[in-house]
Parts: structure tokens; C-alpha cells; sequence
């Protein structure tokens, strides 16, 4: 995947900032409707009343869409944005969101609560959820500075069950050989590693570069 992959739209940085945040702030809120959905116990003659309230909201923001998938985009400036995305969509309720940070020395991380909505075994996260974030973050890691990069395989080791709440992700980079990024991460709870992963991504033969992500 190159720039040429992506969907140029000519909106401009700064109008892309305002929709930023007034489509994550949106998110944000539905994101809360998912989670109250799972825990409510509210009468059924409620939840009725919830869902043509919803049903009516739906027809409002269906008036105008995209079409097809969200993708990604892109302008002249260059800068991308990548609304839909699973793991770190803006525009996407089910998406957490992960908030990528590099830290010196080439270590990224992440910090994410993770609540109900991620849910596999009773109060622990669902082990293939940790499986996409971790192949997101290591994914972005190998990448940096290295243009156009896929995943080859990923292991994960899962030593304990992680619980749901407040998480840290770290990943980094142990070595290179050729178009292969070999990377290292794991995720954390306040007591410790719960899941370690190692993963081989591959740079394609030929590469662009990519702009800024939003």
C-alpha cells in the first residue's frame, strides 16, 4: 500500500481539525451508548423507546455518507486521516481509541481503558482484541520512518488474563534483517505484563512514503 492507495480529498488541514473534533467527540458518545447498552437494566418499555430515539438518529446522519468503506484519505498538505480505522479510528465507536506515543529511543506506547465493550472471559479482555491492538501498535512501530509495512506473523503469549479497566501498551523494535522489522511488545495492568507478543513485518519491495496520520 502506497499514497496512491489512499483517497485523495481535498479538504482542507485545518476544516479536517474541526471535523476531527467534533466527529470524536460524536464517537465518544456512542461509544458511552455501547457501554450502557451492555450494563442497562432498564424495563423492556425503555429500551423500546431507546431504540426509535436511535432509529431516528440513525436517519439523520444516513442523509449524507460516504460511500463504500471510510479508508483512508488524504490531502495536498500532505496529511491522512484514517476516520474508520478498528483500532485507531476517530469517527469509530468501536474502536477504543488507541492514542500512539514514540518515545526516545524508538519505543512506542499506548494507554487505553479498555471497559465492557472488550469483554472475552468474565471481567478480562477478549484475548483477540489484545491480539489487534498489539498488531496495531507493532505495526505502527515497525513502520516509523520506514514507509509501507505489513504484518508477516504475529505470536502472542498470553501470561495471564488481562483485566478490563486501565492498560499500557509498549513495543519496539529488536532488530532488522533486509524488508524484515522484527518487533517486540507487550500489554501491561498496574500489576505487571499480561500479554507479550513478537512479530515479523515486512517492508514491500517498493515503497513511498506516507503522509501524517490523523
Amino acid at each position: 500500500m502506497t499514497i496512491d492507495d489512499f483517497i485523495q480529498d481535498d479538504t482542507p488541514a485545518d476544516e479536517v481539525d474541526r471535523r476531527a473534533a467534533v466527529l470524536g467527540s460524536l464517537a465518544d458518545t456512542v461509544r458511552d451508548l455501547v457501554d450502557a447498552t451492555i450494563r442497562t437494566t432498564v424495563p423492556n418499555e425503555q429500551l423500546l423507546s431507546a431504540q426509535a430515539d436511535l432509529a431516528d438518529l440513525v436517519t439523520l446522519l444516513r442523509a449524507n455518507q460516504l460511500p463504500g468503506p471510510a479508508s483512508i484519505r488524504h490531502n495536498s498538505a500532505p496529511t491522512s486521516w484514517s476516520w474508520g480505522n478498528a483500532v485507531i479510528g476517530l469517527a469509530n465507536a468501536i474502536a477504543p481509541p488507541l492514542r500512539l506515543i514514540r518515545n526516545p529511543g524508538g519505543v512506542f506506547h499506548a494507554e487505553v481503558h479498555l471497559g465492557a465493550a472488550y469483554e472475552g472471559p468474565p471481567g478480562l479482555v477478549h484475548g483477540g482484541v489484545s491480539a489487534m491492538l498489539l498488531d496495531h501498535l507493532m505495526g505502527e512501530t515497525a513502520s516509523a520512518s520506514r514507509g509501507t509495512i505489513f504484518t508477516g506473523t504475529l505470536t502472542t503469549r498470553y501470561r495471564r488474563g488481562t483485566p478490563l479497566g486501565p492498560l499500557r501498551l509498549e513495543a519496539r523494535i529488536t532488530h532488522e534483517e533486509g524488508r524484515k522489522v522484527f518487533v517486540a511488545a507487550t500489554i501491561s495492568d498496574p500489576e505487571g505484563v499480561t500479554v507479550e507478543a513478537d512479530g515479523v513485518f515486512i517492508r514491500p519491495a517498493s515503497e513511498a512514503i506516507q503522509p501524517e496520520a490523523h
